[in-house]
């Protein structure tokens, strides 16, 4: 059976790249050198009007605010193309990306990810390579290419050990992991997330320790060990929950609901995916409220309360998700989700 995976958000951490400019000294005549300092002017003016846009865009995106994002970043965009700044235009393009990424709109983000991977290249930043290859690994992945996934996933892989980057490292090692799940090979999941664990507490990274402990819960659901996987999964929500990680939080509290129905603990499992749900619509995570719902209309249903249940599969077919809940059969990979973690942009991207 198709597999319903769910990302989990990153909170991206970004930094403006501001212009510095200077104005070199030149045998002109005052009028000339006076026009030359006034187009200084505005371009400063330019750079920080679009870093401010910048800045606004990011800090939607932190707060889960998708669609919101997308304006000034566009804005953001616009700008930094006018006044030729690529380093900052391939940031913005990228985080372009990241927004149409978690609004489900996977073939605009591929575009802008491979916007700023093409700008990345071009100025020779390896870090924004990196982190470009590792988004349009997660894009790819999501829709459903598990091949390019771990294809693009291995090359951002390759690039953060090459410069040292750790918390890149982290992230890719956490990606494939995700994606050899996607494809059932469960023992190649449990290493790469292992590393990820090990590596995201030696380096301090807590989002990626809380993800990495809920794809190893999903992983061990998978092979049918429940304990080992409510394990995983509380101590990833009680993580999510220290780092005010909404969309993490939402993602282990829907796994935990998975596990307890495959354990026929209907009550439990209503339980967990109505927080769920109620975070998901608190944080505007469409896909998120679109699989709780399916997930309440099978677990109601199957603890006999029909009339909710069709209540929730009504609800489902309008937002045109597939129900993630198949059986409670525990080697069902349709009853298990995996979260991802998109790519940073660094300071020096």
């Amino acid at each position: 059976m198709a597999m319903n995976m769910r990302i989990n958000k990153f909170s991206l951490v970004v930094f403006s790249t501001l212009l510095l400019t200077g104005l070199q000294s030149f045998w002109l005549n005052p009028r000339r050198f006076g026009e030359s300092a006034v187009v200084a002017q505005t371009l400063d003016a330019r750079q920080a009007e679009a870093d401010r846009l910048f800045q606004q865009g990011i800090k939607q995106l932190d707060t889960s605010q998708f669609k919101a994002a997308l304006q000034p970043l566009q804005q953001a965009l616009t700008i930094y193309r006018e006044i030729k700044n690529r380093k900052s235009e391939g940031k913005a393009l990228g985080n372009l990306g990241v927004a149409y990424y978690y609004l489900g709109d996977y073939t605009q983000a591929i575009y802008y990810h491979s916007s700023s991977l093409a700008i990345a290249r071009e100025i020779k930043n390896r870090l924004g390579e990196g982190a470009a290859l590792g988004n349009l690994g997660l894009a790819y992945y999501s829709l459903g290419d598990y091949a390019k996934a771990i294809y693009y996933h291995s090359l951002s892989l390759a690039i953060a050990r090459e410069i040292e980057n750790r918390l890149g490292e982290s992230q890719s090692l956490g990606n494939l992991g995700t994606a050899y799940f996607a494809l059932g090979d469960y023992a190649k999941a449990i290493d790469y997330q292992e590393q990820r664990l090990t590596l995201a507490r030696k380096i301090e990274d807590r989002l990626g320790e809380s993800q990495s402990l809920g794809n190893l819960g999903t992983a061990y659901f998978a092979l049918g060990d429940y304990a080992k996987a409510i394990d995983y999964q509380e101590q990833g929500l009680v993580l999510a929950r220290k780092i005010d990680d909404r969309l993490g939080e939402g993602q282990s509290l829907g796994n935990l609901g998975l596990i307890y129905y495959s354990q026929a603990d209907y009550a439990k499992a209503i339980n967990y995916q109505e927080q769920a749900l109620a975070l998901a619509r608190k944080i505007d995570d469409r896909l998120g409220e679109g699989q709780s719902l399916g997930n309440l209309g099978i677990a109601y249903d199957a603890s006999g309360n029909h009339t909710k249940a069709i209540e929730y599969h009504s609800a489902t077919k309008a937002y045109g998700q597939s129900t993630s809940l198949a059986s409670s059969d525990a080697d069902d990979d349709e009853n298990s989700s995996q979260s991802c973690r998109l790519g940073s942009f660094h300071p020096d991207w």
